[in-house]
């Protein structure tokens, strides 16, 4: 990794820290966007073929762009935006109380946003206030926290 990553990582991590998210967690939510965005990958296709799921049953297949046969292939994104879930009610749940010097936090939700697009960012981490009032999340999504 070189510094400049380093320190971008760095950065990210302190500002989901100061969201309040635990370092595992912050490391848990890196994770998951670099397996939304490498299954954004796939759904796009790559050289050799590309995921896609089937309507009916919701099962996701490969198909091979060189034999044009789909096999079964493991669906990475369902656990993956279920666990962001998990972790986003759980800091939510967790915002509300006291910083141990006994001042009071004020309470806010942050919410997910995950963007379908395998050419930037996949999971954004949306605030209070980066949506202005009646915005449409689609159109501000970029505002938020970009977790690479």
């Amino acid at each position: 990794m070189t510094k400049r990553e380093t320190l971008r990582l760095t950065h990210q991590e302190s500002a989901l820290r100061s969201l309040g998210f635990t370092q595992t967690e912050a490391e848990q939510l890196r994770r998951i966007s670099l397996t939304l965005h490498r299954w954004h990958e796939l759904e796009c296709g790559v050289e050799g073929g590309g995921v896609e799921r089937d309507e009916q049953t919701g099962k996701c297949v490969w198909y091979s762009s060189y034999s044009g046969k789909r096999t079964p292939y493991a669906d990475r994104e369902t656990g993956a935006l279920r666990r962001l879930s998990a972790i986003i009610t759980a800091r939510n749940a967790r915002s509300s109380g006291e910083y141990p010097d006994g001042r009071r936090q004020t309470r806010f939700d942050v919410q997910s946003y995950v963007q379908g697009d395998p050419r930037g960012c996949a999971l954004y981490i949306i605030r209070p206030g980066d949506v202005p009032e009646g915005g449409d999340i689609d159109s501000w999504y970029s505002r938020g926290l970009a977790i690479y």
